[in-house]
């Protein structure tokens, strides 16, 4: 589970409520009672009922047949962030391109809070079970974009991400010792790029790197994934070379442009 940050003296509590009202709905909870949103969003029936009903004046949020649900509005939100950061857009060509070259899917995802969240992606097929789009959110530990931003956090940000999040066994192959993980992340640093072996999902297997700005610091990662029928060997020989140099590329554009 994601960390929350601490709560501001200054913070609007009524936004803050709102967000998370939003979040409540997912691919499993696309419609949501009133109960259910109370329940979910840790709010009272009444302030959820406000929070709602707001919402719906907004258009953001639909109610039929006593069940609510998120309109394309919502979409705004999150289109203002592709809209106002370079990187998806300086990613996408370079994804393309990557894609082109090995046949297989590509992704760029950041790190929020303590899971990553894909931010843009190219598909040359279906391989998971769990449909991958823009948003879509897995827990940082058990993934290799995740890895590799992790890898690139101070250590003492790493350590509070220990003590803060629970490793959670997704396959019989995920790591979920906290100094095997450590190890792993120390030597993602050494040799800059991170392969993950059916740890996220069986029959997955992908394969990461960095993406840098100006400074130097990890901002992003882009990966390859790929399914069983390719050997770990085939992906360190074929994938890996084309990956890092896409990860350059984009590395260099960003640089280029001076932000992030």
């Amino acid at each position: 589970m994601s960390s929350e940050p601490a709560a501001r003296a200054e913070s609007l509590q009524s936004l803050t409520r709102g967000l998370a009202v939003i979040r409540c709905f997912d691919a499993e909870n696309p419609e949501l009672s009133l109960s259910d949103v109370a329940r979910r969003s840790g709010t009272s029936r009444a302030t959820a009922r406000r929070i709602l009903h707001t919402l719906e004046d907004l258009k953001y949020v639909r109610l039929r047949d006593g069940r609510f649900s998120l309109t394309p509005r919502v979409l705004e939100l999150g289109g203002a962030y592709l809209a106002s950061s370079p990187l998806p857009t300086l990613a996408r060509p370079h994804l393309a391109d990557l894609t082109a070259a090995t046949d297989e899917s590509s992704s760029l995802s950041e790190l929020d809070g303590d899971e990553i969240v894909y931010v843009a992606r190219v598909e040359r097929r279906r391989i998971m079970t769990v449909a991958i789009g823009l948003g879509t959110r897995f827990p940082a530990y058990a993934t290799s974009m995740g890895r590799v931003l992790l890898a690139g956090k101070p250590p003492e940000w790493v350590e509070g991400y220990f003590s803060r999040v629970e490793l959670v066994g997704l396959t019989e192959n995920t790591i979920v010792d906290v100094e095997e993980l450590r190890a792993e992340l120390e030597q993602i640093r050494l040799q800059g790029w991170c392969l993950v072996d059916e740890e996220l999902e069986p029959g997955l297997r992908s394969v990461a790197a960095p993406v840098r700005d100006a400074a130097g610091l990890v901002v992003a990662a882009v990966n390859v994934s790929t399914t069983t029928r390719h050997s770990v060997a085939r992906i360190r020989e074929q994938l890996l070379g084309p990956l890092l140099v896409c990860a350059a590329e984009i590395s260099t554009d960003l640089a280029s442009q001076g932000g992030r």
